[in-house]
């Protein structure tokens, strides 16, 4: 498909964005983006199906995580970029997979701005009883966006501290873990493998569902390709941060799901109630340890929240930059795409507002469109990654900095370890709604994708 004059190619469409994020920002949001809200708080519902086997789970979608990872960083570090896999998906096939993959991943991105703001503002309630919800959100949208608005280096320093405290908080809970289960912990006598007995507690349909919970928890994983269009040397940031992703992720996700078993049983309800992590403080009866991780949380929270107002407002400058969005998106000032910040936070605020206006239809609805795009991005990398290899090996070789593993067999065993995801979540009643409804934004986006495309090429 012929490309038109005002569209800008994907390797060009981050030339005024500022450099300012150095690379202690890119290493520390590349460990901190690992630990998300979803480890500290949805978890919990994994371990409550599938039982001591979540650890298995946890241990097949990080592994199916670690591919992702390696072929994205692999096509990043060759064409570092804003649009980071949308803009890859664009180079490989066209126009309309860029458009489909990031304008899907951006109202997934702004749908966890709301979310994730909703989810603190709780937290916050907690403390402060009687205090409303929405005055919390809109304090927190407020600061982060200001924070973004600013200068992305702002957006660094949050991460950096934000990342340093999450870090420093799971590695003190492994220590405390591995002492309690040993029997070295003062106060506390070993469990051995009391808790671990009943394994599979509801079977391999436990494990599924342990399986799908899992493979979301890993969400946040892209914002380091993002970001590091922003570097002072993003080759050398993407480069590092992929090749620490597995021991990353085999400590903080795997080790602390097997601490968490390993401690207290799996059916105790404070596992789902309290999460995993503050169950299993208390459990050891720590004082006021079980509270402390409950500022743990809150601050993984908002962390997420000024990641996904940063993703969201560089994917969204980076396909408007291409031809792919309303032009008004892509002014910048002073390096910063305020326009694009100020309308993801706009987003996600009405996602808030929707969760109090219309939280039994538009909502819900809002929800379950979201619910497997993080699958069908990881889709485009893959087939992306497929296409670009053989491209960047014959072209431009030297750029290979990064490689994907037994290319291209890990990447075939990837592709298929997705769609069988995609045939677990139809055959559960609760995923089936989502997977149908994402697919239906996504066949909605990539028409208007493929409109778009013939359009411009008749001009």
């Amino acid at each position: 498909m012929p490309r038109t004059t005002t569209e800008t190619p994907p390797q060009q469409a981050d030339a005024s964005l500022s450099h300012g994020l150095k690379q202690r920002h890119l290493s520390m949001i590349a460990l901190g983006g690992v630990i998300g809200a979803g480890l500290f708080v949805g978890s919990g519902a994994g371990i409550a199906a599938a039982g001591p086997s979540i650890v298995i789970a946890y241990t097949l979608s990080g592994l199916l995580v670690m591919l992702v990872m390696r072929m994205l960083g692999e096509m990043s570090a060759a064409y570092p970029s804003s649009g980071s896999f949308s803009a890859h998906a664009e180079r490989a096939m066209g126009p309309w997979a860029g458009f489909t993959a990031g304008w899907s991943f951006w109202v997934l991105l702004c749908t966890a701005v709301g979310l994730e703001g909703i989810g603190a503002a709780k937290i916050v309630q907690g403390w402060l009883p009687g205090t409303p919800q929405w005055m919390w959100v809109a304090l927190f949208m407020v600061v982060f966006c200001g924070a973004n608005l600013a200068a992305v280096k702002n957006f660094g320093e949050f991460e950096f501290w934000f990342a340093a405290l999450k870090v420093g908080a799971i590695s003190l809970f492994l220590v405390l873990g591995v002492l309690a289960i040993t029997g070295v912990l003062p106060g506390t006598d070993s469990p051995g493998a009391s808790n671990l007995s009943d394994f599979m507690p509801h079977g391999s349909e436990g494990l599924l569902v342990g399986l799908l919970a899992s493979v979301f928890a890993y969400g946040g994983l892209e914002t380091v390709t993002i970001a590091a269009a922003e570097s002072e040397d993003p080759v050398r940031g993407v480069a590092s941060a992929v090749r620490t992703a597995m021991w990353r992720i085999a400590l903080f996700y795997i080790g602390s799901m097997a601490v968490v078993v390993a401690l207290v049983p799996w059916d105790s309800k404070e596992v789902v109630e309290k999460g995993p992590y503050v169950a299993t403080l208390d459990h050891l009866g720590i004082p006021g340890a079980g509270q402390l991780m409950n500022v743990v949380v809150f601050v993984a929270l908002l962390s997420a929240m000024n990641a996904n107002i940063y993703g969201s407002s560089r994917i969204a400058f980076s396909l408007v930059q291409r031809g792919q969005g309303p032009k008004a998106l892509a002014k910048l000032s002073g390096g910063v795409p305020r326009t694009a910040v100020l309308t993801s936070c706009f987003f996600g605020f009405v996602c808030v507002l929707l969760s109090y206006w219309r939280p039994d239809d538009v909502f819900p609805w809002l929800l379950n469109m979201i619910g497997a795009v993080i699958l069908v991005v990881w889709i485009f990398i893959a087939v992306s990654q497929l296409l670009l290899r053989r491209r960047i090996e014959r072209e431009s070789p030297e750029k290979l900095v990064v490689r994907m593993w037994a290319f291209p067999w890990l990447t075939w065993v990837a592709l298929a370890g997705m769609v069988a995801i995609f045939i677990l979540m139809a055959r559960e009643p609760d995923t089936r709604v989502q997977l149908y409804s994402t697919g239906g934004m996504t066949l909605f986006l990539a028409a208007v994708g493929y409109a778009w495309q013939r359009a411009r090429a008749r001009r």
